[in-house]
């Protein structure tokens, strides 16, 4: 399959926090649809009784934007104020672009906890994996498992979104190796923790099984680690859909 064109969306910008994003081609990426198995009761409760909601996403670069390319946390805003006609959903950008889980940790007091989000969005260990020798493994993990401690004791859901399937972390044979082990350790403290993991990593990685190739999922800037324009609106998309369809929790069915 022929690599598609990389910025398929138009970005207008038309303020200080609003963006418009207008497709105009199709990046030829397979539709996917994500669910979570657990319901996102905080963000849901809010929704029907605040008439502000905030979400948090955590985060690095892929958080916080690169090159340009509008971030996932923009993309979702959008994405949940047309899906829920009415509420004023604010997706709070706290992305910083180098850092990984453990200092992660140390934001969480002014980046979390401050803003009183109903939901937390945490994307955590692609720059572990880009930096093999600076971050042990071990310390990824334990730092995940320690903030998901302290979420746990807020009203909030979380979600955790793993790494990002690009050529900088595939095409490299320690990083991959490094990438898969801290995929498994997401998903044992996610799962123990009992908190929704987004699989990014599988998601683009079936993309790429499908035939998208690597280079249609890299912005072709640097060593190729950061998403393009057309996998960041995909990645945004199946999020957004997966946070929308949401199961109900149990008192609402």
């Amino acid at each position: 399959m022929a690599a598609q064109p990389r910025h398929a969306i138009a970005i207008k910008r038309c303020g200080a926090s609003e963006v418009t994003m207008t497709a105009t081609g199709s990046c030829g990426f397979p539709d996917v649809f994500a669910a979570f198995r657990h319901p996102l009761v905080h963000f849901r409760g809010s929704l029907g009784a605040q008439r502000k909601t905030r979400v948090a996403a955590l985060g690095s670069s892929s958080t916080a934007g690169t090159n340009d390319i509008v971030a996932f946390p923009a993309r979702i805003e959008q994405r949940l104020r047309k899906a829920n006609f009415g509420c004023v959903i604010d997706v709070l950008n706290r992305g910083v672009g180098g850092q990984e889980a453990p200092e992660e940790l140390s934001r969480f007091e002014c980046d979390v906890g401050a803003e009183q989000p109903s939901l937390v969005i945490w994307q955590v260990g692609t720059n572990a994996a880009y930096r093999v020798g600076v971050y042990s493994p071990d310390d990824v993990e334990a730092a995940l498992r320690v903030g998901l401690g302290w979420l746990a004791r807020m009203p909030v859901d979380v979600i955790v979104m793993d790494l990002q399937f690009t050529a900088a972390i595939v095409d490299d044979p320690k990083r991959l190796a490094f990438a898969e082990d801290m995929q498994r350790r997401i998903e044992k403290v996610t799962s123990a923790a009992g908190v929704n993991l987004f699989r990014r990593w599988d998601l683009m990685k079936g993309w790429r099984d499908a035939g998208i190739p690597l280079s249609a999922m890299d912005d072709a800037h640097g060593d190729r680690l950061h998403m393009s324009e057309c996998a960041t609106a995909k990645v945004s998309e199946v999020l957004a859909h997966a946070i929308m369809a949401s199961p109900a929790p149990l008192a609402d069915r």
